[in-house]
C-alpha cells in the first residue's frame, strides 16, 4: 500500500508498485475536490499524476514519491505536481520528451503528455541519480 503523508494543502504519496498508482489518482482527485477545483482540473492533474506514478514503479529499482501542494502565488491559485526518484535517471531527456518513444513497452506519451496537460513543465535527471519532474497547473479565471 502506498505510504502517505498529507496536511491540508500537502500530500505525499510513496510509490513503489503498481498497485499503488490506483491510490495515487484517488488521492490526487480527493485533494483537488478538497480545493475546490472543478472535475477538468481534477482529471488533468490526476491523469498526470498517473503517468508519473507509472514511470515511478516502471523505471525505477526503490520508486519514488508525488507531491501535490497547493498554491496562491499573487493573483495565481492552483497546485504543484512533483516526481522524485534516486533511480537509474533518463540517459537522453529530449529522446524521452519525444512522442511515442517508449522504453517501457507503452505508447512513448506518457511525459509529453505530462508536459500538455500541465501549464508548467520542468524536468531534471542526472544517470545514476535520478529525476525530479515538476509541474503546475493554474485555476483560470472566470
Amino acid at each position: 500500500m502506498t505510504a502517505e503523508q498529507a496536511t491540508r494543502d500537502e500530500l505525499t504519496l510513496t510509490v513503489g508498485h503498481e498497485g499503488d498508482v490506483a491510490h495515487v489518482i484517488a488521492s490526487v482527485m480527493r485533494f483537488c475536490s478538497e480545493h475546490n477545483h472543478d472535475s477538468v482540473f481534477a482529471a488533468h492533474v490526476a491523469t498526470a499524476s498517473s503517468e508519473l506514478a507509472n514511470n515511478l514503479w516502471m523505471h525505477t529499482p526503490d520508486g519514488g514519491q508525488i507531491r501535490l501542494r497547493w498554491l496562491e502565488t499573487g493573483l495565481r491559485r492552483g497546485v504543484e505536481l512533483r516526481a522524485d526518484d534516486r533511480g537509474p535517471g533518463i540517459p537522453d531527456l529530449s529522446l524521452a520528451m519525444t512522442e511515442g518513444y517508449s522504453t517501457g513497452g507503452g505508447m512513448g506519451c506518457g511525459l509529453p503528455g505530462v508536459e500538455r496537460l500541465m501549464d508548467d513543465f520542468d524536468i531534471r535527471s542526472q544517470p545514476g541519480s535520478g529525476t525530479q519532474v515538476v509541474t503546475h497547473k493554474w485555476l483560470r479565471r472566470r
